[in-house]
C-alpha cells in the first residue's frame, strides 16, 4: 500500500477506501493478506484521481468503473458521461 501511496499521489486512507469500495477491482492479495497492486492497478487508481478531481462522486465513479469493465460497447456512454461532467465543470469556471 505505502508503495502504491507514493506511486499515485493518493493518502493511505483514500487508497484504502477506494479498495474496500470496489473502485480498485481485482487487487490480489498476497499470504500476509496485504495488497498487491500491478501496474494496471495503479493505472486504475490514477484514473479514478482523475475523475475525483473532475468532481464525480463515488457513485459516479463505480458506475463510470462498470462500463469500463464492460469493455468497448461502453464506450459512447463513458464519453457521454465525460462530456456532461466537463459542461459541468466549465459552468462552475463561469460562476467563479
Amino acid at each position: 500500500m505505502k508503495e502504491a501511496c507514493q506511486e499515485t499521489g493518493l493518502t493511505y486512507d483514500t487508497l484504502k477506501f477506494y479498495c474496500n469500495e470496489g473502485s480498485v477491482p481485482f487487487v490480489q492479495r498476497n499470504k500476509n493478506n496485504q495488497r498487491i497492486f500491478f501496474e494496471h492497478d495503479l493505472r486504475c487508481i490514477k484514473s479514478l484521481d482523475c475523475l475525483k478531481k473532475c468532481k464525480m462522486s463515488i457513485a459516479e465513479m463505480k458506475e463510470y468503473l462498470r462500463l469500463c469493465l464492460e469493455g468497448e460497447s461502453t464506450i459512447p456512454e463513458r464519453k457521454r458521461i465525460l462530456e456532461l461532467k466537463q459542461e459541468g465543470l466549465k459552468n462552475d469556471i463561469k460562476k467563479l
